[in-house]
């Protein structure tokens, strides 16, 4: 065996972070997990040198957060030459709080006796309240120019490198109005306290949010040049129209599969619903886990609204003359009611390309499941006939394909028209599929969910999702940033 092998660990299986709160004698533990990934602090490896039977632990008190950090092993490698054990401390520092580094026994102490922890409520405003296999959970959300908020973030920052890919910790010693425009939503479980002297909060996820201002201008108002008295009144940034953009999204993997993800993303949507500021609701970089959990989310949330508003394709957008003729091209108003939908897009706040992503969905589910690609359509012969198909189903499906061909050719026209017309076909026709297949995964486990209403599930599938996978670039920026979506694409944030 190699020296190098001899003494290196796996970064992900050394590090153990739990969530304690006092016991009769000593901290207890209320759940404990690894991290997804060590290779913001530990490098792209993920290894450590120098140690046999490595242990780091980071722990947390499930109300306040207040971490602690304590290393043990069996054995330290002796430093040969400039060949030296890693310094553990030393990497961890930038990573957490100084207080994180105090004695183990002052820090034990400390959780046992907490004069604070009793009377514990979450910074900020209680903003939901739900119920989840029997157990009560809530929602606060808080500015991040509050100190108590911007004390239980600045101990939870060093999750950010260990689950959300790529992510990285907020700066909180800026201004107070930057601060101001970040809202945190911390979600908790109330728990029975484990001594009369302990809290009955514990943690289960956060995420963060900030607004950016959206320039709107008022095109029947002429322009006008005024010359105002200087200095000019204090501008609120929390009352100027604004997007709102979730930046990190995190529920501890203790709690995963149960549900608080979706309540999550429900609660800052409603909240964002409720704020006339806000015209638009936005994610940075979200990973396809997140984008599951969305997508579920929002076509639940506006499927009623289609319903209502009896959405779906026109089979006939040309009269049922049209199915005689060879149609070369049709308006996509006379195929899908686009005013309507632009005036729901606008009411729930969803962003363009997202909302285009959930009609999509939800044109495919009108269709039914033997006449689509999933229920084993007959695509050559869809093809030969188009929009000349007997059953009326079938020439859905047709426009529909050629709904999303429209769309993937507006946004790559110049990428398109570099390649040859049967290339620029080919291609196409991948990137439809593709895109079919992610929201057959979608819609699948949509119904799953739907059909179980006593059990609050994430809206997850089992194994990998596969997300909108493209032949080519599907989506565009989020107005400027979101997400790449080929199948390299880089690491998000969320």
């Amino acid at each position: 065996m190699a020296l190098e092998d001899e003494w290196t660990c796996d970064a992900n299986d050394a590090l153990h972070i739990t969530i304690v709160q006092p016991g009769e004698t000593k901290p207890k533990t209320l759940s404990a997990f690894h991290p997804q990934f060590t290779y913001p602090i530990f490098g792209d490896e993920e290894q450590i040198f120098g140690y046999k039977g490595l242990i780091i632990r980071l722990r947390f008190a499930a109300h306040d957060l207040r971490p602690h950090i304590h290393i043990s092993y069996d054995d330290r490698f002796r430093a040969v030459g400039e060949v030296t054990a890693a310094d553990i401390l030393g990497i961890l520092k930038p990573f957490a709080p100084e207080e994180a580094f105090i004695n183990l026994a002052d820090y034990e102490q400390a959780i046992q006796d907490d004069p604070e922890a009793k009377d514990f409520t979450p910074p900020g405003k209680l903003v939901n309240t739900y119920q989840a296999d029997e157990r009560t959970y809530e929602i606060w959300a808080g500015s991040l120019a509050d100190p108590a908020v911007r004390l239980i973030l600045d101990r939870a920052q060093i999750l950010v490198s260990l689950f959300i890919e790529a992510g990285t910790p907020l700066e909180t010693d800026d201004p107070e109005w930057t601060l101001d425009r970040w809202m945190i939503y911390f979600v908790y479980e109330k728990v029975k306290p484990s001594t009369p002297s302990s809290s009955s909060y514990s943690i289960v996820g956060y995420a963060t949010t900030y607004r950016y201002w959206l320039y709107q201008r008022d095109r029947s108002v002429p322009p006008v040049v005024k010359d105002d008295a200087f200095p000019l009144p204090e501008i609120k940034l929390s009352e100027l129209p604004s997007r709102l953009r979730i930046a990190q999204f995190l529920i501890l993997p203790s709690h995963h599969r149960a549900g608080h993800g979706t309540h999550l993303y429900t609660t800052i949507h409603t909240s964002c619903i409720a704020d006339p500021t806000i015209i638009e609701l936005t994610v940075e970089d979200p990973n396809e886990s997140f984008d599951a959990l969305r997508d579920a989310a929002d076509f639940c949330l506006l499927q009623p609204e289609f319903e209502k508003y009896q959405v779906d394709i026109n089979p006939d957008p040309r009269g049922a003359y049209s199915r005689k003729e060879r149609i070369q091209s049709v308006p996509t108003a006379e195929l899908i009611p686009i005013k309507t939908l632009e005036g729901i897009r606008a009411s729930f706040k969803i962003e363009s390309t997202q909302f285009a992503h959930i009609v999509e969905m939800y044109l495919l589910s009108r269709i039914p499941e033997s006449h689509r690609l999933a229920g084993g359509a007959n695509l050559a012969r869809l093809l030969i006939k188009k929009a000349r198909a007997e059953d009326p189903n079938d020439r859905r499906y047709y426009w529909w394909r050629v709904l999303i061909k429209q769309r993937l050719f507006k946004k790559h026209k110049e990428l398109l028209q570099e390649l040859e017309v049967l290339d620029r076909v080919e291609k196409l026709d991948d990137t439809v599929r593709n895109v079919e297949e992610g929201y057959e995964i979608t819609l699948s486990a949509v119904k799953e969910r739907l059909s179980e209403p006593a059990v609050e599930q994430a809206v997850v599938t089992s194994g990998p999702r596969q997300k909108r996978k493209l032949a080519i670039e599907d989506d565009e920026d989020e107005q400027d940033e979101d997400a790449d979506e080929t199948e390299l694409a880089k690491r998000p944030k969320i």
